[in-house]
């Protein structure tokens, strides 16, 4: 079988169902003098320092995209948290109840 890769079940039995994907729901809301722009839809990139955040619209076709991170705050005992970017700030929501993405960016 020369220039053939075989991959058997048996090869990957040890990885499987190792990763697992929790669709969040959250709103975010740009915070600043005139209103800001509400955003709802299922987050795809988690505010982490230096990166962006990215949250998908509910057509499944959209996303919105934020500058890079600077820092998240979290509200004591809430789903909320204060994102600040490079050019804004955002106050992102939680909706679906499912903070296991969130914890480990706002310690």
């Amino acid at each position: 079988m020369s220039g053939h890769f075989l991959y058997t079940q048996q090869s990957f039995a040890g990885l499987e169902g190792c990763a697992t994907f929790d669709v969040v729901d959250v709103v975010l809301r740009k915070l600043g003098r005139k209103g800001g722009r509400v955003v709802a839809g299922r987050l795809v990139r988690a505010p982490r320092s230096g990166s962006v955040v990215v949250i998908e619209f509910p057509d499944g076709l959209h996303e919105y995209v934020t500058t890079p991170v600077k820092r998240v705050l979290r509200l004591a005992g809430d789903d909320v948290f204060f994102v600040q970017t490079a050019n804004s700030c955002y106050r992102l929501e939680v909706r679906s109840g499912q903070e296991v993405m969130l914890d480990s960016v706002a310690k």
